[in-house]
C-alpha cells in the first residue's frame, strides 16, 4: 500500500476542522445510488451460450414436459380406465342376469329363501362367481336379500337406496363404485374396493328382483395399467420424434445466436476501440499543435519581457510577464485536459498510476487532495474496472472542485473482503442526499451507469454543511 500523503480515518474527510466532518454518531445513514452485483452472477451472464448448455436445457424442459404429461395421463387414463370398467361390468352383468340367472330362478324365491338357495346356489357357485366376481345378492323390492353367496346374508333386510329402487321402477342396469361401510356390506370390506352393478330380474310369474353382482376393483387397475402403458408408450415416442425433429432448429437458433454475440461483442469492441483512439488522436492533436503553440509563444512573449526589460521599459516588461504567465497558465489546463481525455498511465502503468497523474492534475485548482493507494487492490480489477473507477474517481473529484467549495479532499483504494473499495470524501459543504436523485444530474447519472455496467455498488453520505463521502464497491473474480 502507498500513501501520497498523510490520510484521516478512514471514511471522515482528512480536515482539521472537526465542525466540517461528518460525525460517525450524528452523520445521516447511507444512501444507496447503485446496488452491487455478485461477480459471479455478472460474470455468468456474459459466458457465451454454449450449445451442450442449450441441449441439456432443451432436454430438462423436455423432461419436465414428461413428468407434467405423465402426471396428467395418470389421472386421465385412471378416470377412463374406471369408466371403461363400470361399462364392462354393466355389460356382462347383463349378460349373467339374463344367461345364467334368470333361468333357474322360481317362482319360490319371492318367499322362500332356502328355496331360492337350493335352486341357485350351486349355478351361481359354478357359472358366475370368479376372479373378478367376488359376491352375488338378489333382492325382493322390500329389501330382503333372498339369495347370496354369502349364507349369513341370506334371509336378512336392509332398505334399498334410491338408486335401487329407481333401477326398479325403471328397468335398467347401474354400475358405480361400492359404499363398503353399509352393513349389508360388512362382508365384503375384507376384499378392498369394489365395483356393484344391479339391475332387475324376474321370475317365471313375473315378480321383479333386484340382481346384484360386485366385481374386483382389480379389473380397473388392471385396465387402466393397459391404457398407461399405451398411452406412455404414444407418448414418449411422440416427444421422442418432436425432439429429434428440433434439434436441427435449435442448432440453427444457436449458430444464430452464437454470430449475434460475437458480432455484438466486435462491434462493441470496435466501438471502444474507435473511442480510444479518438482520445488519443484529440489528445495528440491538442499536444503536437496548440500546446506545442502556445508554449512557444510563452518562450516568446518571455523573451519580449526580458528585451523591453533590457531597454528599462519596465511596464511593458510586467505586462509581457502577466501574458506570458497567462499563456503558461492555458498550457496547464490544456495539459490537465488531456489527462482528462486520455489518460495514458491508466492503459500502459494501471489505476494506481492514473489515479497519482490525476491528483497531480488537480494541483493548484482546488482543494488539497491526499490519496491512500492499496496497489493489491487495484491489481485484482479488470481493464474494464479499472477504466470505470478511473472515471467515477474523475467525475467525483471535478464535483468536489465545482461545488463542494471543500478545502480538503481524500481519496482511497484498498480491498475490504472480496471487493475492491474506493472512498472519496471532501470537508465541503456537503448537500441533502434525499432531494438529489441520478436524474436530476448528469455527472451523477453518468456515475450511476458506469458503476450499474460493472456490477458495482455506490453509497453516499452528506448532509448539509458536513461534508461528503462516496464509497464505491466493485466485486473481484
Amino acid at each position: 500500500m502507498t500513501h501520497d500523503t498523510a490520510v484521516g480515518a478512514p471514511g471522515v474527510p482528512p480536515t482539521p476542522g472537526a465542525s466540517t466532518r461528518l460525525d460517525p454518531q450524528s452523520a445521516p445513514a447511507w444512501v444507496t445510488i447503485a446496488s452491487p452485483t455478485s461477480a459471479a452472477a455478472r460474470f455468468a451472464d456474459e459466458r457465451p451460450m454454449r450449445l451442450r448448455r442449450v441441449v441439456l436445457q432443451l432436454g430438462a424442459a423436455t423432461l419436465v414436459v414428461v413428468c407434467l404429461v405423465a402426471f396428467a395421463g395418470s389421472l386421465v387414463s385412471r378416470h377412463l380406465s374406471e369408466r371403461q370398467s363400470v361399462h364392462m361390468a354393466a355389460e356382462f352383468t347383463d349378460i349373467l342376469a339374463t344367461s345364467v340367472v334368470q333361468p333357474v330362478l322360481t317362482d319360490a324365491m319371492t318367499t322362500d329363501p332356502d328355496a331360492a338357495r337350493t335352486g341357485l346356489d350351486s349355478v351361481v357357485r359354478l357359472r358366475v362367481l370368479s376372479t373378478s366376481v367376488v359376491r352375488v345378492k338378489i333382492w325382493t323390492p322390500a329389501g330382503k336379500i333372498m339369495y347370496s353367496d354369502e349364507p349369513r346374508l341370506t334371509g336378512a333386510v336392509y332398505p334399498l337406496d334410491e338408486s335401487a329402487l329407481a333401477v326398479l321402477a325403471t328397468p335398467q342396469t347401474r354400475a358405480e363404485v361400492s359404499d363398503l361401510s353399509k352393513p349389508e356390506n360388512r362382508y365384503e370390506r375384507v376384499e378392498g374396493k369394489l365395483l356393484e352393478v344391479y339391475r332387475p330380474v324376474w321370475t317365471p310369474s313375473g315378480d321383479e328382483l333386484l340382481f346384484e353382482a360386485y366385481f374386483n376393483y382389480n379389473t380397473v387397475n388392471d385396465r387402466a395399467s393397459e391404457l398407461w402403458r399405451g398411452f406412455v408408450g404414444i407418448m414418449l415416442s411422440s416427444l421422442g420424434v418432436i425432439f429429434i425433429l428440433l434439434l436441427p432448429l435449435v442448432w440453427t437458433l444457436f449458430a444464430r445466436i452464437r454470430r449475434g454475440q460475437v458480432q455484438r461483442e466486435a462491434l462493441m469492441q470496435r466501438a471502444l476501440d474507435a473511442s480510444l483512439e479518438e482520445r488519443q488522436r484529440i489528445a495528440a492533436t491538442l499536444h503536437d499543435g496548440a500546446v506545442q503553440e502556445l508554449a512557444a509563444a510563452s518562450f516568446s512573449v518571455a523573451g519580449g519581457a526580458e528585451k523591453a526589460a533590457s531597454r528599462g521599459d519596465e511596464l511593458l516588461a510586467a505586462e509581457l510577464r502577466d501574458a506570458a504567465g497567462a499563456v503558461r497558465t492555458s498550457i496547464g489546463g490544456l495539459r490537465s485536459l488531456l489527462v482528462d481525455i486520455y489518460p495514458p498511465a491508466l492503459r500502459s502503468a494501471g489505476l494506481s498510476a492514473a489515479l497519482r497523474d490525476l491528483v497531480a492534475t488537480m494541483a493548484g485548482r482546488g482543494p488539497a487532495v491526499e490519496l491512500d493507494l492499496d496497489e493489491a487492490a487495484a491489481a485484482v480489477l479488470s481493464a474494464e474496472q479499472q477504466q470505470a473507477v478511473f472515471r467515477v474517481v474523475q467525475e467525483l473529484l471535478r464535483n468536489v472542485v465545482r461545488h463542494a467549495r471543500a478545502e480538503h479532499v481524500s481519496v482511497s483504494l484498498r480491498r475490504a473482503g472480496v471487493a475492491a473499495q474506493v472512498t472519496v470524501a471532501d470537508d465541503g459543504v456537503g448537500f441533502d442526499a434525499a432531494q438529489t436523485t441520478p436524474g436530476d444530474h448528469f455527472g451523477l447519472r453518468l456515475i450511476t451507469d458506469t458503476v450499474t455496467a460493472i456490477g458495482a455498488g455506490l453509497q453516499l453520505r452528506t448532509a448539509p454543511g458536513a461534508g461528503t463521502i462516496w464509497e464505491l464497491s466493485v466485486p473481484t473474480r
